[in-house]
Order: C-alpha cells, then structure tokens, then sequence
C-alpha cells in the first residue's frame, strides 16, 4: 500500500498526510501477529510514532479506525478521526476537519464514510452517522445526520442537496 498511497499525494514523499497515513498502516500491521511478543513492541511504536504525527503534523489518527485505500489528506494541520470510523476508499479530508463521537454517553459511535468522499476544510462529521458514495461535505459544515449517496452537506447544521450527474 505504501507505493499505492505515494502516487495520490501531488507532494509526494514530503507530505505530512502521507506519513501521518503510514504510520497508521504501520500500526495495522500489529494485527497480522497473535504472539504478543511481536504484537506489543509494533503497538508502544507505533503509539509513539502517533504522538509524534500529531504534535508535528497536526493529525491523529485513531490506532482501530479502519482506512480504505487512496486516503488522501490534502492538508495537514488540526485532522481527528477517531479510532472507530470507518473510511472507504478514495477519500479526500482537508485541513481542520474532525471526525468522531458526538457525545460521551456513546464515546464509539463513530461515522461511517463511503467511496469518493470529499471533505472540506473545518468540516465536522460527528456520531454514529453514515455518509454515502460519492458525496461532497462543504468546508464548516457541521454534519449531524446520516448523507445519502451522492449528496452535498453544507452549513451548520448541514444542509443536503442532491448532485446532479
């Protein structure tokens, strides 16, 4: 994945969303063992590489979320995604943006995020909500509420639109 996550950064080998990406990954691969003596010192790693993206870059991205791949993270700085969203493939996340839990009394309800999701700088996607394929989350955008497939969310709270072929 690491060459398959390279070729979508335009920054390539510098960009802070594509390493802060691959630390991620680097502590999935902690799931491939069931010795503990292999499984423990990847996760200390990777739990200190983690601290280091997020002090550094801005970006913390939660150890149990799970990723699909061409994640791109097109700017860095003030990026949550907590650790039980779901994110699939092709997903674009712009500067300031939080992803996670909308209250303590369901500190896991996390959203889900379809295929070909564009999410816009400062947009906040919060609870256990479901967005669809191919939608577009308008930069501040407060997202509260489930969005369909292919949907525009925009405003606080946020407004859909349907988009047009």
């Amino acid at each position: 994945m690491f060459f398959n996550d390279l070729r979508n950064y335009r920054e390539g080998i510098i960009s802070q969303g594509f390493w802060s990406l691959q630390i991620y990954r680097f502590g999935q691969t902690r799931n491939k063992f069931r010795s503990k003596i292999f499984r423990y010192p990847i996760a200390i790693i990777h739990r200190i590489l983690s601290k280091i993206s997020e002090i550094f870059f801005g970006i913390y991205i939660g150890a149990h979320a799970k990723i699909g791949q061409r994640l791109i993270i097109e700017h860095f700085g003030g990026i949550i995604i907590h650790n039980n969203t779901i994110i699939g493939d092709d997903v674009i996340i712009r500067q300031g943006v939080t992803i996670g839990n909308k209250n303590l009394d369901d500190p896991t309800g996390a959203p889900i995020i379809g295929n070909r999701v564009n999410i816009g700088a400062g947009a906040k996607i919060l609870g256990r909500i479901t967005i669809g394929d191919d939608v577009t989350i308008g930069a501040n955008a407060v997202v509260l509420t489930n969005v369909p497939a292919n949907h525009l969310a925009v405003g606080v709270p946020a407004v859909l639109k349907k988009l047009e072929n």
